[in-house]
């Protein structure tokens, strides 16, 4: 039920079934509304005609009651008996005596405990001005009957009981209810197909918007629907907003190019300047003291503005990026030798396996080796004196897996999904600018790298515990 097309569904089945009980509701109660009068109607009509031909055949024998000869019993004469068994319904026409003179052949074919019913009904000697309604059981249930007095076929005849069932007349009322509840469900499968194939154009674009993932695939579009309705109208809306972010994040671009590749020329030049004088002889010694604190600046500054352009020429799709056929132990080797100074400098112990097989790799060489680097210099970073540091690389079918672990301070759960953004940092405890300042686009470099390759990069960690960085990397293919 989480999708708008469930819920859509599911809607209009409800308000179907909602509506196919309202409809049935007033369509019994008009359709009893009627059928009762009908029925009024036509048990009047009967009594009447009852009391008709009873009246008619009293005044022409002069006596329409007559005893049984095998049983005894009062009832009527048989020719009498054989012209009310031709009115159609349920018919009992009582006595002087309250007795039973006649029932009809409905009467007498309905279970014993139903007829009594019907009979001690007519013994009661109710005689309600107008139809009335009444349950007695059985397979009958509820009848409309009418109690008419008979005065015209002498004193031996007192009343005429003229009864319908009305079973006959609810039938539509329990079809609908019994087919209700297959409507409902055909109508949810018919909806839920009507509704998904309305929704196909709005999967089209959530499907295409997800595709736009980054700044670099800004420039497409969406395929506007024919018509004017709403989703033509949300594709328009979409697309107008695709290009303003497109033009945006194309002027961000250039600028941040721009910048970095002017800020190049003036920062290897103040360098340049301030190694002369640190290395000249008459420079004193408070002078030089200043003039390395600024270069160690100068230096961090080349690093961000080198990062920024590498990042920028990524986004524009024009980065460096020469593929040859390299055996990553030699990386790996290179990489080992300025570990162990890097090592010595933090008091870290940096350990580096390579593996004796070759592991051929088909990449950029520097970019392999500054991946590598970034790796090595953040764990270096994060990592307390008399700490450690590992390098491993292990050759899979396919690929090689580099791993990264360090016993540093860890990252928190909450931190690890922003770890590879863009100058992101974590808390100050953990970046420590005064002593191992940073950027924070080492990393977003690095799997700019991995990716470029048709690699991943991930990481796990545990605060206090330390962090694991896992690269991986397909191999050359043999031949």
């Amino acid at each position: 039920m989480q999708t708008i097309r469930w819920r859509l569904a599911v809607g209009y089945a409800a308000l179907l079934g909602a509506t196919i009980l309202l409809f049935a509701t007033v369509t019994y109660a008009v359709q009893g509304s009627g059928s009762f009068g009908d029925l009024d109607v036509r048990v009047r009509l009967e009594s009447d005609l009852i009391a008709g031909i009873l009246g008619e055949a009293y005044r022409a024998r002069e006596s329409v009651v007559a005893p049984d000869p095998q049983s005894g019993d009062l009832g009527l004469t048989p020719e009498v008996a054989s012209l009310l068994g031709g009115v159609p319904g349920l018919v009992i026409v009582l006595g002087r005596e309250g007795d039973v003179l006649f029932v009809s052949a409905e009467a007498r074919d309905l279970p014993f405990t139903t007829a009594q019913a019907l009979i001690d009904l007519a013994e009661q000697g109710q005689q309600p001005a107008r139809p009335a309604l009444a349950d007695i059981g059985g397979d009958v249930g509820r009848i409309r009957y009418f109690v008419r007095p008979i005065t015209e076929a002498g004193g031996d005849i007192t009343a005429v009981v003229s009864g319908v069932p009305t079973s006959g007349f609810v039938p539509l009322l329990t079809a609908m209810l019994w087919t209700a509840p297959f409507v409902i469900a055909a109508s949810l499968i018919v909806a839920f197909a009507l509704v998904g194939r309305n929704l196909k154009p709005v999967e089209a674009i959530v499907d295409e918007i997800e595709a736009i993932t980054d700044g670099r695939s800004l420039h497409r579009r969406l395929a506007a629907p024919i018509g004017r309705d709403e989703l033509a109208r949300l594709t328009t809306t979409l697309n107008r907003m695709l290009a303003r972010l497109e033009r945006s994040f194309s002027m961000l671009r250039r600028f941040t190019a721009d910048a970095s590749h002017e800020l190049k020329t003036p920062l290897t030049v103040l360098r340049a300047g301030i190694e002369r004088s640190i290395t000249h002889p008459d420079t004193p010694d408070d002078v030089l003291a200043t003039l390395e604190e600024t270069l160690f600046e100068v230096n961090r500054m080349a690093e961000l503005v080198d990062a920024l352009l590498t990042l920028a020429r990524v986004d524009e799709g024009r980065a460096p990026f020469h593929l040859e056929d390299v055996d990553f132990r030699e990386i790996l080797a290179e990489v080992a030798e300025t570990a162990n100074i890097l090592g010595e400098q933090a008091q870290v112990t940096v350990s580096v396996e390579v593996p004796q097989e070759p592991i051929p790799l088909r990449g950029d060489y520097g970019r392999v080796r500054q991946l590598l680097m970034n790796l090595l210099t953040n764990a270096i970073k994060y990592t307390a004196p008399a700490g450690s540091v590992t390098i491993e690389a292990s050759r899979h079918p396919g690929r090689v897996v580099l791993t990264v672990a360090d016993t540093g301070i860890g990252i928190a759960p909450g931190d690890l999904p922003q770890i590879f953004d863009r100058f992101w940092r974590a808390d100050p405890a953990r970046s420590r600018s005064g002593e191992r300042p940073g950027a924070g686009l080492g990393l977003a470099i690095s799997k700019w790298i991995a990716e470029a390759h048709g690699g991943t990069i991930a990481v796990t960690s545990r605060p206090g515990r330390g962090t694991t960085f896992t690269v991986t990397l397909p191999t050359a293919p043999p031949g």
